[in-house]
């Protein structure tokens, strides 16, 4: 089975939708989505992933899903810098979160007391629950920590999203803490990712990365990526903080 996860091209957050650049993104990308063999397509309901996908469809003669919880993943939390508003979960500051070994642990990042508070481990389980009842239908159970499968599968399943709910799902795959995914890479608008399942054992399956991010179809028509879902690379550049 395979997984291609991509965000949604250059947002316009105030309209939810996208803006000049991201429409080109998403054409970019549709040239390259139509040369996938997708046995099905599913995307968020926020608009911005719907456009995204819409150019895609479009150019494959296509439909999709729309599965509520792929939207962005957006549970609030008081984290210890911020105390007159609440921001998303995974918005922290690094000293602060990097200082709490929970939250490097798969087992215990959820347990915190900020995340507690916020209700964020439950809105997790939430979306894990509903990706395993996705994956289920092809054929790959959850089981412990791997997947038990009931019968083989090269299907492609094309998920259009976010930044934050795919590193959910990444997280969720490869039962990694979300934290350090969430602060240590970084998934520009409509870049690809793509995950395969390898089953070594008969019967039992685990989920491998095999590209991350990839912008493969903005540098062949020598588009410069966004710089949305970054921070400034120094403090006194310019660039958002």
């Amino acid at each position: 089975m395979r997984i291609i996860i991509i965000r949604h091209a250059d947002p316009d957050y105030i309209h939810d939708s996208l803006t000049e650049k991201g429409w080109k993104e998403a054409e970019m990308l549709a040239e390259r989505m139509a040369k996938e063999e997708v046995t099905d397509f599913y995307v968020s309901p926020l608009g911005r992933a719907q456009d995204t996908a819409s150019l895609t469809l479009k150019k494959t003669g296509r439909s999709a899903v729309t599965l509520d919880w792929l939207k962005e993943f957006s549970p609030r939390i008081h984290r210890p810098d911020v105390k007159l508003r609440t921001t998303r979960a995974w918005d922290w500051m690094p000293n602060d979160w990097t200082e709490r070994e929970g939250m490097y642990s798969y087992e215990e990042w959820g347990e915190d007391p900020i995340m507690k508070e916020g209700g964020v481990k439950k809105e997790y389980d939430h979306v894990c629950h509903e990706f395993d009842a996705l994956l289920a239908r092809y054929g790959y159970v959850h089981k412990g920590k791997t997947f038990h499968v009931q019968h083989e599968s090269h299907d492609t399943v094309c998920l259009f999203c976010h930044y934050g709910i795919e590193m959910v799902l990444l997280s969720h795959l490869l039962q990694i803490s979300p934290m350090p995914l969430w602060h240590g890479f970084v998934a520009s608008p409509s870049s690809v990712t793509v995950i395969h399942s390898e089953e070594r054992e008969k019967g039992t399956a685990s989920f491998r990365i095999r590209q991350f991010g990839d912008l493969s179809h903005l540098y062949v028509h020598g588009e410069e990526p966004s710089f949305a879902a970054r921070f400034a690379e120094c403090f006194e550049d310019e660039d958002r903080h």
